[in-house]
């Protein structure tokens, strides 16, 4: 059981939403605005968020910005729109996940089972309690924290869990489907979230695609995260 908020403005689709995750026994509150969902965020405690775009007084864009400045609670965009140029800049934004209306109860329960899961550690499992040093890359799974050259990184929970999910496995490909199944918590997915998540962590890491340091991706094997390879001598 979770507690859920719904901001959804059509009352309709608010009502069905409301009915469906009551049935599932969820403790559901539901709002109409963004102000109203950022008011029930800042005085409430909630273990994931349901988010329309489409509201009335704020864009839900917007609104989810709002939201990550003042909480962490994993947030599920309910969408009509379809653009993958804006579901790209919504995950990069902080959505954890995202629907594309109309879709069936059942695919948003198991989208929702998906991300509690996330959020609470991947179904109980303990994080490993060694320290992580691959290069100048040090992750300390216990205190969730990773330094490169000694500077602390700012990472969201998923790009903490997707880094150290490859630096405990350093130089080994890893397959995009076992990185949807362990860091994701999921057993289908576009490769979409994967390349978002990589993309971010790879700015944080002061690399890129096409150079890249830390991080190299296999085009159609997977991922692997290795030390980076000695400058050669001029």
């Amino acid at each position: 059981m979770a507690s859920v908020l719904v901001v959804e403005d059509d009352q309709f689709v608010r009502s069905a939403l409301i009915r469906h995750l009551t049935d599932a026994a969820h403790t559901v509150r539901s709002v109409g605005t963004a102000l109203e969902a950022l008011r029930e965020v800042a005085h409430l405690r909630f273990d994931v968020v349901i988010l329309d775009l489409g509201l009335p007084d704020l864009d839900g864009a917007e609104a989810l910005k709002m939201l990550r400045g003042i909480t962490d609670v994993p947030v599920i965009i309910a969408t009509a729109r379809d653009d993958e140029a804006e579901i790209v800049r919504l995950l990069n934004d902080g959505a954890d996940d995202y629907l594309t209306k109309p879709f069936s109860p059942e695919h948003l329960s198991a989208r929702m089972a998906a991300v509690l899961r996330r959020a609470r550690g991947g179904a109980g499992a303990e994080p490993p309690s060694r320290l992580i040093q691959v290069g100048g890359l040090a992750i300390d799974p216990l205190r969730r924290q990773a330094a490169l050259d000694g500077s602390p990184l700012d990472l969201t929970r998923r790009e903490f869990d997707l880094l150290t999910f490859l630096a405990g496995r350093p130089g080994v490909v890893v397959p995009r489907k076992e990185l949807l199944a362990e860091v994701w918590q999921q057993s289908y997915g576009d490769d979409q979230t994967i390349d978002v998540h990589l993309s971010w962590l790879r700015r944080k890491l002061g690399e890129t695609a096409a150079r890249p340091r830390y991080l190299h991706t296999l085009r159609g094997v997977g991922v692997k995260l290795e030390p980076p390879r000695p400058e050669p001598a001029p």
